[in-house]
């Protein structure tokens, strides 16, 4: 099982930007079909922000869509999500996840996750 640690976490004023990293050890992040960043709010359902494929497809949550941007850099073994003009709504914490499998992956289904890192915007 690979294990992914996110970072980049951290409160910011509206408009502002950040970039997360999601680093993986004990193993290749070019070993997953797709990763994914999602995100969780207090008293909220997990959302899905984005997905990007092992083919270099991504995909984006419409709330998202034209602000936050997806990538992976295998020769650093580590999967990023720039963040820019930022809103309040965007505050939780985020979420990085991998599937080897791309069946599961069609079905949204993802074995490896991180522990989370927070991201706060202030109005």
């Amino acid at each position: 099982q690979v294990q992914l640690v996110e970072s980049g976490g951290g409160s910011v004023q509206a408009g502002g930007s950040l970039k997360l990293s999601c680093a993986a050890s004990s193993g290749y992040i070019f070993s997953y079909c797709g990763m994914a960043w999602y995100r969780q709010a207090p008293g909220k359902e997990r959302e899905l922000v984005s997905t990007i494929s092992s083919g270099g497809s991504t995909t984006y949550g419409d709330s998202v869509k034209g602000r936050f941007s997806i990538s992976q850099d295998n020769a650093k073994n580590t999967l990023y999500l720039q963040m820019n003009s930022l809103k309040p709504e965007d505050t939780a914490v985020y979420y990085c996840a991998g599937e080897k499998s791309c069946i599961r992956v069609v079905d949204g289904l993802f074995s490896d996750w991180g522990q989370g890192t927070q991201v706060t915007v202030s109005s």
